[in-house]
């Protein structure tokens, strides 16, 4: 008998193995930091309440979200926007004023114009050139313009003129804490950052800050350390109980040449669905997130064109009856994923009355043609044009499987719904397109390392003849045009409740996933600093 010569992509072994994570403790459990908490947010309703200018309540508003409070204050946020939009009228001549406004008022879904902004425009059309010593106005200027939407050319302008002088004046600032907030904003904007990341940063810079109120500091403190062993919790069970299944299944043992990444498959749930209430919506992604994995790495890595094509088939027809045909390893991950999507429909069934395992079975069908597809591109040596590489890689990311699994977790199924999104409008189109494109910028070069089916990257430049670096700035384009489309389709016209902030976080999570490099892949440098940050630190409190 030939023997297969299979392919290896040689991935890192994970150091977040059982033993590291069932060592995790947290001392901020149990009702004294429960009452404790209560008496806090209580302090900073009545501050909300007796904060009356609008500049100051545009403040305390933007201090309370950045500080990851929003969930706690949200009825009282709500009305206090409802009541600045109403009432803006006059011109505003202020920066950073105008700017925050901006920002917060389109944060909540508010038709904020562009043209708010002219009273700040000379006669030519640009920015008046003393804007530019104004920093704090300038950071302002810059974070709000990443709440533009396709089409809006004074908001492109904004991001410019603000980018531009930043970037002059970051070296020639002296005050420390400035300085830090503008290499801050420069790194990662606030609209597109992962929002426990965020809120651990900006604790640490608020707190020394002159305007810092303390109530805030401590709520935001203790806040962030529960959440923590809420997180810290999730993922021992996890690691351990929830997860027999994987262990018994021998898929870590018989699947050794996959990627097995447990933490950061819950670090990606995490940013999905970062509230605390959210445990069981982070237990299945994070479960379905480990099948798309290893799925994707039999396709990728390991399987014969003939092994993917039984394999593709088998899915398709989601039958144990055809296993035989299987090799192996393929029997195991099939069982694996079979068991695991149909327990999963069994409790929506249970909870919500609907059956979804049919949605299912066709988004796991779904995307592994799509990998099969690629898997063939690879094997003959085609490289795909760009739009018919793109065409295939938002699904292949598995965009809309994902978001389909938050979607039947967060919210009460309606049939309506359910048949909109299955025709993959906006609010599942252009996040699972970020994913793709962010991922194609972090990995490509790895992958095409090792061997692996072009990506965008390599699409245009054989399309086009350009150079790899104008590959890279071109795909940051599309990146960009993408984002303001989920601007425009998810945030301004919130097509699902409840939904919207989910899909706009499959953005943020995959920005910051791929921000530094295949931060999945090779999960050891900042992928693991930001998982000790979110999971094992807790932040000092006295």
């Amino acid at each position: 008998m030939e023997k297969v010569i299979r392919r290896s992509a040689n991935y890192q072994a994970s150091i977040w193995d059982d033993d590291y994570i069932q060592s995790f403790a947290s001392p901020y459990t149990g009702e004294k930091y429960v009452r404790e908490a209560e008496k806090l947010k209580d302090q900073v309703k009545i501050l909300i309440h007796e904060t009356e200018y609008e500049l100051d309540q545009l403040h305390l508003i933007d201090n309370v979200m950045r500080l990851g409070l929003y969930g706690h204050f949200k009825d009282q946020i709500a009305k206090m926007l409802d009541k600045i939009y109403e009432a803006q009228e006059r011109k505003e001549k202020d920066l950073h004023f105008t700017s925050l406004k901006f920002r917060l008022l389109r944060q909540h879904g508010c038709h904020v114009p562009q043209e708010v902004f002219c009273s700040l425009m000379d006669e030519e059309g640009s920015f008046k050139a003393c804007l530019c010593e104004d920093v704090r106005g300038l950071i302002s200027l810059y974070e709000a313009s990443y709440l533009s939407v396709e089409g809006e050319s004074i908001m492109d302008l904004a991001k410019d003129f603000s980018l531009t002088h930043l970037t002059r004046r970051l070296d020639q600032i002296t005050e420390s804490h400035l300085k830090e907030q503008v290499r801050h904003a420069l790194e990662v904007p606030l609209h597109w950052s992962l929002q426990k990341l965020e809120a651990k940063w900006f604790i640490q810079v608020y707190e020394n800050s002159s305007e810092a109120n303390l109530t805030l500091v401590e709520l935001a403190k203790l806040e962030y350390n529960m959440v923590q062993a809420t997180y810290q919790k999730e993922l021992k069970r996890l690691s351990s109980y929830n997860f027999i299944w994987y262990k018994e299944t021998g898929l870590p043992e018989k699947l050794g040449f996959v990627r097995h990444r447990l933490a950061e498959c819950f670090m990606w749930a995490l940013g999905l669905a970062p509230e605390p209430h959210l445990g069981y919506v982070r237990e299945i992604l994070t479960k379905m997130l480990v099948m798309v994995t290893i799925i994707d790495d039999i396709y990728d890595v390991y399987g014969t064109s003939e092994e993917l094509q039984l394999f593709t088939h088998t899915i398709e027809r989601w039958d144990i009856n055809s296993l035989d045909s299987l090799p192996e390893y393929m029997k195991i991950c099939f069982l694996a994923l079979f068991n695991s999507v149909n327990k999963f429909a069994y409790h929506i069934l249970r909870d919500q009355g609907f059956n979804v395992i049919s949605n299912l079975r066709n988004l796991w069908a779904e995307l592994c043609r799509a990998y099969y597809l690629e898997a063939t591109w690879f094997h003959s040596g085609y490289v795909p044009t760009t739009d018919e590489y793109l065409n295939i890689a938002w699904i292949s990311v598995a965009g809309p499987l994902i978001l389909f699994c938050c979607y039947f977790t967060t919210n009460p199924i309606k049939m309506k719904e359910l048949n909109s999104l299955e025709q993959y409008p906006g609010i599942i189109r252009w996040p699972a397109t970020v994913v793709r494109l962010a991922d194609d910028l972090g990995t490509s070069s790895d992958e095409m390392k090792r061997g692996d089916v072009p990506k965008s990257i390599q699409c245009y430049m054989k399309e086009t003849g350009c150079s790899e670096e104008d590959a890279r700035k071109h795909i940051k384009q599309l990146i960009d045009t993408a984002l303001k489309l989920m601007n425009k389709e998810i945030l301004m016209e919130n097509p699902i409740n409840n939904f919207g902030q989910t899909a706009m976080n499959v953005g943020r999570i995959s920005l910051c996933m791929y921000q530094h490099g295949d931060g999945f892949g090779l999960p050891h440098f900042e992928t693991k600093k930001n998982l000790v940050s979110l999971v094992v630190q807790p932040i000092p409190m006295p």
